[in-house]
């Protein structure tokens, strides 16, 4: 089941399978913050990051996930609701479309560059020295990233220039990326596209 509702500068999703039931709220607001969450203590982490840096608020009212499986499908699908969400609320002929950003945090580096093309494509460019921070997979940082592209239809390059500690690392990997969502969302009055559109 997929319920998707537009009003004013907010886009709500519902979407319910057999793994997961989410409602998400995405809006334009510029206040940045995530009300309500997973209780997936890090990724909530994660998601506070992404909001505040890419001043776009999230709502989470609903979250049900087969955590007793793992927390992939839980993760996955969190990235799933917010690209669509994303999708919806934004007309890529409206804005700058391109954003690109390198962001320290302490020792490490992330460099992030985004199109807004209506096509997806992700590269994921950024290792991790443990498969866990806490409980949390770091693989699931990629998995939800690609989630996020395949669903709001977006090219993103994350690659890792420098990083040790493997909580900056997914850390700075989410500010990049909304640092530069935040750039490519700049309102444009033309269409950045030789085709005219973009779809």
């Amino acid at each position: 089941m997929l319920e998707i509702e537009r009003f004013g500068n907010c886009c709500v999703v519902k979407r319910q399978t057999n793994e997961t039931s989410i409602i998400l709220k995405l809006c334009t607001d510029n206040v940045g913050v995530l009300n309500g969450g997973t209780n997936i203590g890090f990724f909530d982490h994660l998601l506070k990051t992404f909001a505040k840096y890419s001043e776009l608020s999230i709502e989470i009212s609903e979250f049900q996930a087969d955590t007793y499986v793992d927390l992939h499908h839980g993760v996955e699908d969190i990235g799933i609701v917010l690209g669509i969400a994303f999708r919806n609320l934004f007309d890529y002929n409206k804005v700058a479309r391109f954003g690109y950003t390198i962001i320290p945090m302490d020792e490490t580096l992330i460099l992030s560059s985004v199109d807004l093309s209506g096509r997806q494509y992700l590269n994921f460019d950024v290792n991790f020295s443990s498969p866990y921070i806490g409980d949390f997979s770091t693989e699931l940082v990629e998995e939800f990233f690609r989630a996020f592209v395949n669903n709001s239809a977006i090219t993103l390059h994350i690659k890792k220039l420098e990083g040790k500690n493997n909580h900056h690392i997914a850390e700075c990997t989410f500010k990049s990326v909304a640092l530069s969502l935040k750039m490519a969302l700049r309102p444009s009055e033309v269409s950045f596209s030789t085709k005219g559109v973009i779809m």
